[in-house]
């Protein structure tokens, strides 16, 4: 195994330096120590539109309003790991995140097979289970096997800095980023020694026809 592993963090909190921050913090300092290159993009305080299913990205292989999807894309090619991260809002992902994930994964084609994900998320008290599966379901439409931790991949926090309090969720994030580097490893292993799983030719159907 030659080249440096990577992993792209996506914060999706429109706070800079808020509780998703301290959380990925803790994943920054395991990744760093373990010799693993790790670059954390701030996508919640932008301005994304969500898709607008115009196709075009069928023919030019990127999202037809330019901006920061497309600047991602490469970012993601390159990465041997993803790590996507949330505020909890009504149960649900900071909706600039998922419009910014719905057009990256939408309009990229190069093959995300056996790429790493882990999904993080942070919240006052509740809604973070349902927050986990609403972003750990990019993952598993793409091939790309889920980190897990020694539990659900949350922390916990209203005020500015308050995650800081919460030692076991930080501890479940330092736990995250030890088995994502381990997995990551592996993969790069196996890849040289036994290369991709095979895959058929996609069938699609739907309930029409």
């Amino acid at each position: 195994m030659t080249n440096k592993l990577k992993v792209l963090m996506l914060n999706g909190s429109p706070r800079i330096n808020g509780n998703t921050t301290l959380a990925l913090r803790e994943m920054e300092q395991v990744f760093a120590e373990s010799g693993v290159e790790a670059e954390t993009v701030q996508v919640g305080n932008q301005d994304i539109r969500g898709c607008v299913a115009c196709g075009c990205c069928y023919s030019t292989g990127k999202c037809v309003f330019d901006g920061i999807v497309n600047e991602l894309a490469p970012k993601f090619e390159a990465a041997d790991g993803l790590v996507i991260a949330s505020p909890v809002y009504y149960a649900s992902a900071n909706a600039t995140l998922i419009a910014c994930l719905d057009r990256l994964f939408y309009s990229t084609h190069f093959d995300k097979t056996m790429k790493v994900g882990a999904s993080v998320v942070c919240a006052r008290r509740g809604g973070c289970s349902a927050t986990f599966d609403e972003l750990n379901k990019y993952f598993t439409i793409t091939n790309m096997p889920i980190a897990s931790s020694q539990y659900w991949n949350s922390v916990h926090g209203r005020e500015k800095g308050e995650a800081q309090m919460d030692e076991e969720g930080r501890q479940t994030m330092r736990a995250l980023a030890r088995n994502m580097v381990f997995l990551m490893r592996s993969i790069a292993l196996g890849k040289e020694q036994f290369g991709l799983p095979e895959k058929e030719e996609r069938v699609a159907t739907n309930f029409i026809r």
